[in-house]
């Protein structure tokens, strides 16, 4: 079974920021729904497992920002998945204008019975005859961000909205990055220009829940943010 997918995509004004590029928030979202097309195609989306109690769950994402497209620019995005472990699944994905790679990323997904709340073997989802020949978009793997933050700084407050909950009912993967840049002026961000993401997420979060940021140099270079919910760490992040 043929294991790649891809689709052209205008960007319009709502996916772009500030300065007319295109928003590193949306990138996620759109390598979300890039993922769920291409689950789709392959018959493995949320609304082909949901009815066996199956619920996709991501465990990290890197986003590596080579360049960032402008408004108005038509780019091309594929996507593929890797072969899987036991219980953890890769994904890869690209955003090329032409031949130029401007954006690559990849997800790790668990899948997770939400009658006995354990993680299923992703074999027993997959289709039989993927074709795993095709390289990782993010060859060197995810940042590692240790859960240490006891002398970091807490620098933002956030309070979980209505509009930040998905199917799952709990805060929604890509909302945690647009929350998390929202922590940052224009201004900072356009001084830092962070070109890599590393999101590892930890517990889930719910309407309501008062989420606070900490921040620390990274161990080598860049910044390392944890996002807790009172004693729970929700997410950690390694940006650079």
């Amino acid at each position: 079974m043929t294991n790649y997918f891809e689709k052209s995509l205008f960007i319009n004004p709502s996916l772009a920021d500030a300065d007319g590029l295109l928003s590193r928030y949306e990138t996620f979202n759109l390598f979300m729904d890039l993922a769920d097309d291409h689950a789709g195609e392959i018959g493995v989306a949320w609304r082909h497992i949901s009815p066996r109690n199956l619920f996709w769950l991501t465990v990290k994402t890197k986003v590596v920002f080579e360049e960032r497209p402008k408004m108005g620019e038509t780019v091309t995005l594929s996507t593929w998945v890797e072969e899987p472990t036991k219980l953890r699944g890769d994904r890869s994905y690209e955003m090329r204008r032409g031949d130029k790679l401007l954006v690559r990323g990849k997800t790790e997904w668990a899948v997770l019975n939400t009658e006995t709340m354990k993680l299923i073997p992703i074999a027993e989802v997959y289709p039989e005859g993927l074709d795993y020949s095709r390289p990782s978009s993010c060859p060197e793997g995810f940042s590692r961000v240790k859960d240490h933050f006891e002398a970091a700084h807490k620098y933002a407050e956030y309070t979980v909205r209505s509009t930040d909950i998905d199917i799952g009912h709990h805060m929604n993967n890509a909302k945690y990055v647009q929350a998390l840049l929202g922590t940052f002026s224009n201004e900072e961000l356009r001084e830092l220009d962070p070109k890599t993401f590393d999101v590892i997420f930890r517990n889930s979060v719910y309407e309501g829940d008062a989420l606070e940021f900490y921040k620390q140099p990274g161990t080598e270079g860049g910044i390392d943010i944890k996002v807790a919910a009172g004693d729970m760490t929700a997410l950690l992040v390694h940006m650079e």
